[in-house]
């Protein structure tokens, strides 16, 4: 017996194994919605008197599931998760520092520019949770090459 086996409940995770790619793909559109309009809300707080720029909770609720998602995938799908895992974990930290870089820009009264490494990050967990949840669509050419 494994000292963390009822920790992490392998057999509902594994049953759903497949759908966790296509699940971690929504979540990183849904993602960049909630960043758009995320964006749309600090530069309508900066403007504002009060120069304090908030957090998004609807961003926020997708960056934490985005993580979670991508560590369940991690545990079913080890070398794919990992590099997914990777990608997300630098997407929270990109989303953390562009939300602090906006807070001090809100401050200074400066103009509030767009999250630009966000939006890189997020363009790279796109193409690659495309890459693993659409496989199908490339996996002639793919097998053909490799």
């Amino acid at each position: 017996m494994q000292p963390l086996q009822f920790l992490v409940p392998l057999g509902p995770l594994e049953a759903v194994a497949d759908l966790i790619p296509h699940l971690v793909l929504v979540l990183v559109l849904a993602n960049m919605v909630t960043r758009y309009l995320a964006h749309r809300k600090h530069v309508d707080q900066a403007r504002s008197d009060d120069d304090d720029v908030a957090r998004y909770v609807p961003h926020t609720v997708t960056t934490v599931l985005l993580i979670l998602a991508s560590f369940a995938y991690l545990i079913v799908e080890p070398h794919a998760g990992m590099v997914m895992s990777v990608l997300v974990v630098g997407l929270f930290l990109a989303d953390f520092f562009e939300l602090e870089a906006r807070r001090v820009e809100a401050r200074n009264e400066m103009a509030v520019e767009s999250p630009k490494s966000a939006l890189a990050a997020s363009v790279l967990v796109l193409l690659y949770a495309a890459f693993q949840s659409l496989f199908f669509v490339v996996a002639p050419v793919w097998n053909a090459v490799v």
